[in-house]
């Protein structure tokens, strides 16, 4: 299957002119060229072999998808679907690696054609940008800027090498030669700046100071902001001087991968946090419930962007839901108490008032979607704000 005259391209035409024809229906794909970038871009070089997920009695398990010469059609089928397709679990194990399904983190992919196109219609690259990349992962994004702009003027940040490598092959498969740089994305590539766009694929707690100095006056920034209670929003910034940029949070959700610099640290032992903190208790106002929520999972993040979520068995092997906060020495334990919940909660910090505080700020301002919020940074630090950038806000950690 990896000969490339086992692909039908004739058929491989056809998906993608469908694909873009769903695209299109769905709202992703607003423009005629990001439209023509996607009837011509192959994805399958970008996702020759795949994990396909399944979720069973043994939890999530990944199985590898390496295509025989009888399985090429479904292979190709299956590519050129609006999913996200896993090329890499803990960030060395491939597909061709293994058999047999497989537990495991995805750590590379070629994302979701749909979430794709929408933020590069929200970047709105015009001819002659030049266009910074952070996260290449499988390339596909990398080559889908190439087609639009020439391969001359994009460059990718890839902080996995063996996934750089990879990129860079089935690039040049697919036609496309951008530069791809093997090295921290969240300090982008001083040596190519200043650009006029900044796109990321993967999400960051705060904006970077290098991706501001990096971008020109009035050049744009789209990238997922998110921490590790998983509440995320993009958000598309204008910069302006001396390392300051302001812009709306974006329509619809978006999940990616948080830039690997910035994921959680490990939370040690719970227990001893939970055991050695004297704690306080009351009748909470919203249930653990709220954190698979979007809006409110989103707010919980800005408030508490330190704390981390476990759900642990108690001693009467009851389920229990936790933040914690290693750095705060802070907790707060969510027990089911009748038809509601009572909360416990230990440190310096009341993380579920927080929580519940700003839950409330959104609903006294009529709960409203995403794109109400805003985000402004400056030397002061970063702030998320609601409404306007005078309102109701929260700091995000930097």
């Amino acid at each position: 299957m990896n000969d490339p005259d086992a692909v039908d391209e004739h058929r491989a035409a056809q998906l993608r002119k469908h694909l873009a024809d769903q695209l299109e229906e769905g709202g992703h794909l607003r423009s005629p060229a990001w439209r023509s970038a996607v009837e011509t871009v192959p994805r399958h070089e970008f996702a020759r072999t795949f994990f396909r997920r399944s979720d069973g009695p043994r939890g999530t398990l990944w199985a590898p998808v390496v295509p025989g010469p009888d399985e090429v059609d479904k292979w190709l089928a299956e590519v050129y679907t609006d999913r996200t397709l896993v090329t890499q679990l803990d960030g060395h194990l491939h597909p061709e690696d293994v058999d047999a399904p497989v537990q495991g983190d995805p750590t590379s992919s070629s994302t979701l054609p749909s979430l794709v196109v929408r933020m590069l219609e929200d970047l709105d690259p015009r001819d002659g940008d030049r266009v910074l990349l952070v996260g290449v992962g499988a390339g596909l994004t990398l080559a889908l800027l190439s087609e639009r702009l020439g391969s001359t003027q994009v460059t990718g940040v890839e902080c996995d090498e063996g996934a750089a490598a990879r990129a860079r092959s089935a690039l040049a498969a697919a036609g496309y030669e951008p530069a791809v740089i093997t090295g921290d994305g969240l300090l982008g590539h001083a040596a190519g700046a200043p650009y006029d766009r900044l796109i990321a694929t993967c999400s960051v707690r705060a904006v970077p100071a290098a991706w501001l100095e990096q971008v020109r006056l009035g050049g744009t920034i789209v990238t997922a902001v998110s921490g590790w209670l998983y509440g995320s929003g993009l958000v598309r910034l204008t910069v302006g001087d001396g390392g300051t940029a302001t812009g709306p949070f974006l329509p619809g959700t978006v999940s990616f991968m948080i830039a690997r610099p910035q994921a959680a640290p490990p939370p040690g032992n719970v227990s001893d946090l939970l055991e050695v903190s004297a704690a306080d208790e009351r009748r909470a106002r919203y249930g653990p419930g709220v954190l698979g929520d979007w809006m409110p999972q989103f707010l919980a993040q800005l408030a508490v962007p330190g704390a981390q979520y476990r759900g642990m068995a108690g001693a009467d092997g009851l389920m229990l839901d936790h933040l914690i906060d290693v750095g705060q020495k802070s907790f707060a334990t969510l027990v089911p108490d009748g038809g509601g919940f009572l909360v416990r909660q230990g440190g310096p910090v009341r993380l579920w008032d927080a929580v519940e505080e700003a839950i409330d700020t959104w609903r006294e301002a009529g709960s409203p979607p995403q794109s109400a919020f805003g985000l402004t940074v400056g030397p002061g630090g970063q702030r998320v704000w609601l409404g306007d950038p005078d309102g109701p806000g929260w700091i995000l950690p930097t």
